[in-house]
């Protein structure tokens, strides 16, 4: 079942600003730059490029630690549709899935593997 889009993005950034104010000062500066953008699914040419169709987020670009040399700045996907299915429209699990995969992208711009972010329970 399709929810209100507008509502959607509402909680999610709403969730995303909350997930931010949490963090310790000098991770929430860095994290603060790193833009976050909200799509339904992820578009053609990303599942072109290998991305599935059921990815909940995705972070693109470089990571922190090389961004004096990059192209493009890095930023945050999150994929609400597909986040809004896994919670089986309960807008609570939603939240926290949301919570989860903006902590889970976050961790890639940062430098984690996706073994390091499962150790610190963001699969």
């Amino acid at each position: 079942m399709r929810f209100d889009w507008d509502k959607l993005q509402s909680l999610a950034l709403t969730e995303v600003k909350a997930t931010l104010a949490a963090l310790p000062l000098p991770l929430r500066e860095k994290a603060r730059k790193l833009p976050v953008t909200c799509e339904r699914r992820p578009n053609r040419a990303l599942q072109a490029d290998g991305i599935e169709l059921d990815t909940l987020g995705l972070f693109v670009g470089l990571e922190f630690a090389d961004e004096e040399h990059i192209p493009l700045p890095p930023q945050i996907i999150l994929f609400l549709d597909n986040i809004w299915e896994l919670a089986e429209s309960d807008e609570k699990i939603f939240r926290d899935e949301v919570h989860t995969t903006f902590l889970h992208e976050l961790g890639h711009y940062l430098g984690l593997d996706e073994d390091e972010l499962t150790e610190r329970g963001l699969e």
